[in-house]
């Protein structure tokens, strides 16, 4: 298969690596005035991933349309800026990918919805989501990963040919639940680096279970299953973003509660907005995610915050 990725950033590159790894024709675009893309041109490196001479690099939006698919890789609140771009390129026929966890916040929009309402209907939307960091693929550590969309013959073809001995994919089957679990996973990891910040981390325990109750309840009012969000999307995630110490919504947490600045990308912190406007609109009752919400965007106090959740009324745990 013929990919053009686009997203030079670790996770972007990584998925360029890896599908050239397993014998796929990978062109990586990212813009000329990207440090991270100028860094590839000149050493073909970065601090993790070192891609190999048969991947071709360009800064050149044309070269985009040339493949078999398009896979996007960038911050879930620049894809709609994105296919602005993408746009006179005309492309049709193609699969557009998404390795990339969000919701638009203005909108609520799932990214693939984004996806089809920015592409050509002739185009195909697939996402790809689940556990793994770069610096455990690169090291030859496997991890299992979900592909999921509307169209199962995409499905299908995708999962067949990504498939590998470092990643084994599962056929996803509710692609609201996948891509609202995989999302809603980045704010309970800033939840999880706050609770190391204040020395709480034994309260992991808890807001794994709670918050993939909540999430549940989220993805269920939004037509979706909510035993999705106990599978690889979210609670599979979990020790990938809640405990590892590469997880940027992790350290992201740990660190505002210390009151140190933090300067890579925390997607976690805009899904936060997003999951509470979408918690507002549809009622639902998500009360880690909206202590994370309030101590993000209304400056609450983060141990007042934790208060709080102990102090809500007394309940049946599974009710």
């Amino acid at each position: 298969m013929k990919i053009t990725v686009i997203g030079c950033g670790r996770w972007g590159s990584l998925i360029t690596w890896y599908l050239d790894r397993i014998g796929h024709e990978v062109t990586l675009y990212g813009r000329a005035n990207d440090p991270s893309m100028r860094r590839f041109i000149d050493t073909r490196a970065n601090d993790v991933v070192t891609l190999p001479e048969s991947i071709k690099l360009t800064t050149d939006i044309n070269d985009v349309p040339s493949g078999d698919a398009v896979l996007i890789s960038i911050g879930s609140q620049g894809l709609r800026g994105l296919y602005d771009e993408l746009r006179p390129l005309n492309i049709k026929n193609s699969t557009f990918i998404l390795c990339m966890k969000g919701i638009e916040i203005e909108t609520g929009k799932r990214l693939s919805e984004v996806t089809r309402e920015c592409t050509d209907p002739s185009n195909k939307v697939a996402v790809w989501i689940g556990p793994g960091h770069v610096q455990e693929f690169y090291a030859g550590i496997p991890n299992c990963m979900v592909i999921d969309s509307e169209d199962k013959a995409t499905k299908k073809l995708l999962v067949e040919s990504f498939s590998s001995d470092l990643i084994r994919f599962y056929y996803g089957e509710d692609i609201i639940g996948n891509e609202i679990g995989a999302a809603a996973k980045n704010v309970i990891g800033i939840a999880a680096g706050m609770l190391d910040g204040v020395g709480m981390s034994t309260l992991k325990g808890p807001l794994m279970s709670r918050g993939t109750r909540e999430v549940a309840r989220l993805i269920e009012a939004l037509g979706g299953k909510g035993i999705s969000a106990y599978g690889l999307c979210h609670l599979g995630d979990y020790e990938a973003t809640v405990f590892s110490q590469y997880s940027h919504n992790r350290k992201f947490g740990e660190t505002y509660v210390k009151g140190i600045a933090y300067n890579l990308l925390a997607e976690g912190y805009y899904t936060a907005d997003a999951i509470h406007r979408l918690a507002e609109k549809y009622e639902v009752d998500m009360p880690i995610c909206e202590a994370v919400y309030n101590i993000l965007y209304n400056k609450v106090d983060h141990m007042e915050a934790l208060n709080d959740l102990f102090s809500r009324s007394l309940k049946k745990e599974l009710h």
